[in-house]
């Protein structure tokens, strides 16, 4: 099973000849590859893998995937369990 998390887009630029990016994940700012995505633009959210965007989300959809990742989190805490 592979996670995709949710992030925002809060940079753009090139990087060689990849589109490259900073995107914002609730305070932590990882840098993406983003030439999956070449339509994406500053302010939009993708579902980030392995630090590659691998599509672009709605805000709504980001924050539900958020939510339910935390969800998990809380329930691991919970039952003092690794999951």
């Amino acid at each position: 099973m592979c996670l995709g998390v949710p992030g925002k887009i809060i940079e753009i630029y090139e990087n060689g000849s990849l589109q490259m990016g900073k995107i914002d994940f609730g305070g932590v700012v990882r840098e993406v590859c983003l030439a999956y995505v070449p339509e994406a633009q500053l302010g939009d959210y993708a579902l980030i893998h392995v630090g590659f965007a691998l599509n672009l989300i709605s805000e709504a959809e980001a924050q539900e995937t958020l939510a339910l990742i935390r969800e998990i989190s809380d329930f691991e805490k919970e039952l003092g369990a690794k999951l």
